[in-house]
């Protein structure tokens, strides 16, 4: 199941996400989005998780939780169809 994590402290690495979601389970991969001019972060990251019962209880554990000083949010990714 692909999550998206919303409102991340631009300090959030993808290795701190991806132990704070491995807490509930395996982790596919755990993908932090970067700006391609500054390479700092954008602020949101993408998490694959391929249980769906661990990346349920991910995010319903996660959801709201304060990270870095900033309240993320988790849900469900919407798989975009072009």
């Amino acid at each position: 199941m692909k999550l998206i994590v919303r409102n991340l402290d631009r300090s959030t690495t993808e290795d701190e996400l991806k132990t704070l979601f491995q807490e509930y389970g395996a982790v596919q991969y755990c993908d932090l989005v970067l700006d391609k001019a500054t390479g700092g972060s954008k602020g949101f990251a993408f998490v694959e998780m391929p249980k769906p019962g661990e990346a349920k209880a991910a995010m319903k554990n996660l959801n709201n939780m304060t990270v870095a000083s900033n309240k993320i949010r988790v849900k469900k990714a919407e798989n975009k169809m072009e």
